[in-house]
Formats: C-alpha cells, structure tokens, sequence
C-alpha cells in the first residue's frame, strides 16, 4: 500500500515546480531579479557622495535595496501572482487535489528562497565590480545577515499570500500592491536617507517591516560607528527582530485562516 506524501514532501515538489514555472516567464523572472540590480546601477552611478566617514551612497543604497528584495521577491510578486492563479482557476483545480494549503505555501516559501538567494548573489557580484561595495568581515555581522534573510523572507513571504486576498481581480492586482510598494521604499530608506526624510515619513515606516529590515541590513553593510546617525542612535536589532517576527505572526494567522482558493 503506497503512503500519502506528507505536507512537506508535497510542498517541497510544489517548489520545484514553482520554481520550473517562474523560470519560463521570462518578464517575471527580468523584474523580479535584474530590477534591483538596474536600480543599484542608476543610482550608484547617479550619487556618488560620501554620506559619512567611510561610507558611500552606494553602500547605502546597496543594504537598502537587499532589503527591498525580500519584499520584492515575497510579498510583492505573491500578493499579485495568486490572484493571477485564482483567475486562471488554478487554486481551484488545486483545490480538488489532496494537496493542504501548507504545502502550497511552502512551494511559495521556496520560490520566494531561491529568487532571493540569485537576487542577492548578483547584487553582491554587482556591487563588488562596479561600485566597491564592501562586505562584512566579522562572523557577528554574517550572522545577522543570516536571520535578517531568513526571517525577512519568511513575513515577506506570509504577508504576501495574506495580501493576496484583497485585489478584486488578477489583472488588477498590480495596480493595488506595486504603489503600496513603491511608497513604503520611499518612506522606509530605501532610495533616501532615513533620517533626512520628513518625522511624519518616518512614523508611519516604523509601524510596517521594511524599515526595519533596511535598517538591519545596514548594520550589516555600514560601519557600527553610522549606527549613531540612525533615529535612537543604535543599530536596534533587538527591536528589528522583535518587528518582524510580530509581522510574520500575523501574515501567517491570515494566510491560514482567509486565504482564497476561488473567486467570490
């Protein structure tokens, strides 16, 4: 008698063929890895100015738009390709296979992984030979680099199939979740300097993850001595983790319990 594959086994084969499928949109795959490494190449080659002792714009930038990546690659191409699926009727084809909504959501979990891992190898390749970007050196900061990754993708991951049930439609999903996600860039520092950003900017970022996850990436790619131009003066990973951690709970309580298969 043959055994039902487990909820893992089955997620696990659901990612390779998400990953199989996303590889064959040739538009998807350009947008979702080359766009940060285009932006870096703009804006490294735009501002050039030493922001602090031994820090360059590009550096900045560089911490920022790894950041800007998780929430790329988890919530912003999930929160716009399910509702894509549900118009096609694939969720609800898959619906009627004994396939769990976990293992969906692990397929996702690693297409979300793997694009990430490409993205940040190129950016790192990039930024290397065009613009010196400097890696961290000691274990401490690799180690933060780690969690940050790990963890920013998992809330990313878990706020994107949450997001996912409020477009009304596929074809206008894009037109919900992109502005959302071009304004919390702006606001988070992901373009800008945070702290030169208006206090009113700044509060509102603060409530949502990716001003925290730029502004844990940069102790990992800045010197300790910029965490005093940071707003309280201190890298603050405590809090970083305490944030996205919170974030991840409640994507992950809302993708569990009001994640849509069909149409209303």
């Amino acid at each position: 008698m043959n055994e039902i594959p487990s909820a893992i086994s089955l997620g696990i084969r659901r990612g390779g063929f998400e990953i199989r499928q996303f590889s064959r949109q040739r538009e998807s795959v350009v947008f979702t890895l080359f766009f940060p490494v285009i932006l870096l190449a703009i804006f490294g080659s735009v501002f050039k100015d030493t922001i602090a002792p031994g820090v360059t714009f590009s550096q900045y930038f560089a911490a920022g738009m790894i950041a800007s990546g998780l929430v790329n690659t988890g919530f912003q191409a999930l929160a716009i390709t399910i509702p894509l699926e549900r118009d096609f009727g694939a969720l609800k084809r898959l619906r009627g296979t004994p396939m769990p909504a976990s293992s969906y959501f692990i397929g996702k979990a690693i297409l979300v992984t793997v694009s990430m891992v490409i993205q940040i190898f190129m950016l790192f390749g990039f930024g290397l030979l065009f613009f010196g970007l400097e890696m961290p050196t000691g274990a401490d900061k690799w180690i933060t680099f780690a969690w940050l990754v790990v963890l920013g993708s998992s809330c990313s991951t878990a706020l994107g199939i949450a997001f996912s049930i409020i477009p009304k439609s596929g074809r206008g999903a894009s037109a919900v979740v992109s502005p959302i996600v071009i304004i919390l860039q702006f606001f988070s520092g992901v373009f800008f300097i945070f702290t030169q950003l208006p206090p009113w900017m700044q509060q509102i970022a603060a409530i949502f993850p990716l001003k925290w996850l730029t502004q844990g990436m940069r102790s990992v790619f800045l010197p300790d001595s910029f965490a005093t131009q940071e707003i309280a003066k201190s890298w603050e990973n405590e809090r970083t983790f305490a944030v996205l951690l919170v974030w991840l709970i409640i994507g992950a309580f809302f993708s569990l319990r009001k994640f849509k298969w069909d149409r209303d």
